[in-house]
């Protein structure tokens, strides 16, 4: 009798820092958590969203796959950095059909990368029409192969099967949907900072307007320590986190913590500024806040106090039943933040795609 595939995937997202991973039961009018968990990769494992050593990325996922006991070993995972392409191009109306059969010449017009360097994929904004009848939106996507073929490599060593390959971005919008579903009238700013990367997704109505990844995040922060204050990367990631250390002042950790901050919120401005220009009559709701950097100390009242609108951080299991006998409520708020792509990756189901 042959194998039926799952029709649910376990979310996967790999980061420069650690590896998060999602399960859920889908329910026909809701989800329900079935197992998380969190584990830390070493530094330079990955670098800027490349990975640099497969064998200690893939035996971190095996392990924490063993350790929740997950028997699912089909996968949604993501990617995200300087080799990701995602942009909003018009176009003459087409069907989906006659889109597909000339998408490479389009793209090849809007992308940096040599053509056949790229895997591509798009999607026609029926809802969100062009200027006028004659034209379509259509959200365009790349992302290069040798990136793709790294992280579907290193699942592969793992013993796991990738089936779909999202765009962090939109794992963290597929869960705000999920999540806060009273916001979806508004214009509101998804930002996950990550330890090498920080993605923004500035969602209208509901629907990604605006995004970008810029590649700083909480890695910066602790290579800003050693360097300044000429400690270890032990001792760097320790006070950065708020802890104590003998070799360095609380002023002088605080001196150079602020002035990263500046730099971050200063990166997070220039592109609410770029679409504030393009979209002069949009008010911005609020921002939510993701990823693991998103709680360093300072960085959400920095942010709040730059941009003016009210700073929150996004609750991943928000909307979802949960046990109270396998999880414990505290630490699933609190790693709610670092959850979010994961978890927006495990709404995704094999029918979908």
């Amino acid at each position: 009798m042959p194998l039926i595939k799952p029709k649910t995937l376990v979310g996967l997202d790999i980061g420069s820092h650690s590896v998060k991973l999602v399960e859920l039961n889908h329910h026909k009018k809701n989800y329900e958590l079935k197992n998380f968990g969190v584990v830390q990769l070493p530094p330079e494992a990955i670098v800027d969203g490349v990975v640099m050593d497969s064998s200690v990325v893939a035996e971190a996922i095996r392990n924490l796959f063993s350790n929740l006991k997950v028997k699912n070993k089909n996968v949604a995972t993501s990617v995200a950095g300087h080799s990701l392409i995602v942009k909003k191009i018009q176009l003459p109306v087409m069907s989906e059909n006659e889109l597909e059969d000339q998408i490479q010449w389009e793209a090849g017009q809007y992308i940096p990368f040599e053509i056949d360097e790229v895997n591509i994929d798009f999607q026609i904004r029926d809802d969100m029409p062009g200027a006028d009848s004659d034209t379509m939106e259509v959200l365009l996507v790349a992302v290069k192969k040798d990136i793709i073929n790294d992280y579907t490599a290193v699942i592969a060593e793992a013993g796991l099967s990738v089936d779909v390959v999202d765009v962090d971005g939109f794992a963290m919008e597929n869960l705000f949907s999920v999540a806060y579903p009273e916001l979806l009238d508004k214009t509101v700013v998804l930002i996950d900072i990550g330890a090498g990367i920080m993605n923004i997704n500035i969602l209208k109505k509901g629907k990604s307007a605006f995004t970008r990844d810029i590649t700083i995040g909480g890695s910066n922060y602790t290579e800003e320590i050693q360097k300044d204050l000429g400690v270890s990367y032990d001792d760097a990631e320790v006070v950065k986190l708020g802890g104590s250390s003998e070799q360095v002042s609380v002023e002088d950790v605080n001196r150079v913590m602020d002035k990263m901050t500046d730099n971050v919120v200063l990166e997070i401005q220039r592109s609410l500024d770029f679409f504030n220009a393009a979209s002069s009559d949009e008010e911005i709701y609020g921002v939510y806040l993701a990823g693991g950097a998103s709680r360093l100390p300072g960085l959400a009242e920095a942010l709040e106090e730059r941009q003016g609108a009210p700073v929150n951080f996004l609750q991943a299991f928000k909307e979802m039943a949960v046990s109270s006998k396998n999880f414990d409520p505290d630490y699933l708020e609190a790693m709610g933040p670092v959850a979010v792509v994961a978890a927006g990756l495990a709404l995704r189901r094999t029918d979908e795609r």
